[in-house]
């Protein structure tokens, strides 16, 4: 990846061309997204957007004739999120706007995709009523409403993490070039303010009064103390100086622990956003 970024940084030709073909080609749109991202955190808004126009086609086409909008939504969550970064400095910043976006899109989603999202509805209704009567039967009449939020929710959430994914692969695609290890420390510093993290906690349980879609809000509001949280596991490692292999315990434990653990990630970044863990605790030496 090291040496598409390094051809990428050579010109606005290879820039706009890498992007348009791999934003064409189906399911490597996100490298397309990533190199945009890496345009703008180096060359600034205005060169980015101009770059991200040769992405923005291909995007275009996809959604418009493919009715399919992740190209086109992972592009803009990307061009919104490094934007902001780069010109605030602040992951916060960047992934509360990118939040802000997924809550957007996920409100256009039924006005702009009616047909794809009655076809995931309506496919989600005929799997509950064939392979779990009893969770069709329960809900009722409103089976098909649950359903209807629960696919725009991770439709909408999904293009929000495959935006933060490729922001910081951007990231890192810049701090490998120019800036080695910057990245690294960045990611381990990362931690919300007390102001944001409220505001995040208020948007995961405002759906109910607010009368909008609890579970949009939820991916919403939740994923930047989830990220926050990872930021703080691979920032207490890097601080007591462990190895890799306790990372590689960690994943492993969160794909088998699942909602579990993410829910003890997204209190420990609260937590965290008023006591700052890492701070606390005292480096450790090099290691033997």
């Amino acid at each position: 990846m090291r040496a598409l970024a390094q051809f990428v940084m050579r010109g606005p030709l290879q820039a706009g061309g890498v992007a348009a073909v791999t934003t064409a080609i189906p399911l490597l749109f996100w490298i397309g997204a990533a190199v945009i991202g890496l345009v703008i955190l180096r060359l600034g808004i205005s060169q980015g957007l101009n770059i991200g126009l040769w992405a923005l086609l291909p995007a275009l086409g996809w959604s418009w004739f493919g009715q399919d909008p992740t190209a086109l939504v992972a592009l803009l969550q990307v061009m919104l999120m490094a934007s902001i970064l780069r010109t605030t400095l602040s992951w916060e910043k960047a992934l509360l706007a990118g939040s802000f976006l997924g809550i957007v899109t996920g409100m256009l989603l039924p006005l702009l995709y009616p047909d794809l999202l009655n076809d995931l509805v309506q496919t989600g209704v005929r799997f509950y009523e064939e392979y779990n009567a009893e969770v069709a039967s329960s809900l009722g009449d409103r089976l098909e409403t649950v359903i209807r939020q629960t696919m725009n929710a991770s439709m909408a959430g999904t293009y929000l993490v495959i935006g933060v994914c490729m922001t910081m692969l951007a990231r890192s695609w810049q701090a490998g070039l120019y800036n080695p290890g910057g990245f690294r420390s960045e990611f381990h510093s990362l931690r919300l303010s007390p102001a944001i993290a409220v505001i995040c906690v208020i948007t995961m349980v405002a759906g109910p009064v607010l009368g909008l879609n609890s579970m949009l809000l939820g991916w919403a509001g939740g994923l930047p103390l989830f990220v926050a949280g990872l930021a703080l596991v691979h920032g207490v490692v890097g601080r007591k100086n462990l190895s890799g292999q306790w990372l590689i315990l960690f994943y492993t434990a969160l794909v088998l622990l699942g909602p579990s653990l993410m829910i003890l990630l997204v209190v420990l970044a609260f937590v965290d956003s008023w006591l700052d863990i890492r701070r606390r605790l005292k480096p450790s030496g090099p290691a033997e």
